[in-house]
């Protein structure tokens, strides 16, 4: 039986040896994490501070040529327009025949709807002039 309790005073001795060092082992890791936070922000500091040192130092000009970004913009704008235009005179052909054959019948209903009809065919057919005009 003393053999017993002495054993279990010995764990006991360990178990709270170990506890000892892992506290101190926690407070050494807590203060090295610390210190690499630290320096972790000083360096992110100076590396901020380098670069722009750097950028301010050597002005640099930059010749951009933005057609390369805007060409494939404008060859749609510009397939846009003529289908556009391409529509209007389909729209205004067909109006103008509409008007005719009203005209011949004396409709007033459908000769009104065919004028508008022509109007906004002549608004659609222009449109690819009336863009290049303004230039854009």
């Amino acid at each position: 039986m003393n053999r017993v309790n002495e054993v279990i005073s010995e764990t006991e001795e360990k178990k709270e040896e170990n506890g000892m060092e892992m506290k101190a082992g926690k407070k050494a890791v807590r203060k090295i994490a610390d210190g690499i936070q630290k320096i972790k922000g000083n360096l992110e500091l100076g590396i901020a501070a380098a670069s722009s040192a750097i950028m301010a130092a050597l002005p640099a000009n930059v010749f951009a040529d933005v057609t390369e970004v805007t060409q494939p913009l404008d060859n749609l704008k510009t397939l846009v327009v003529s289908i556009i235009g391409a529509i209007g005179i389909i729209i205004l052909a067909k109006n103008v025949m509409e008007f005719a054959q009203s005209y011949q019948q004396q409709d007033s209903a459908s000769m009104n709807s065919a004028l508008k009809g022509i109007v906004a065919g002549l608004i659609m057919a222009a449109i690819s002039s009336v863009i290049t005009f303004l230039g854009l």
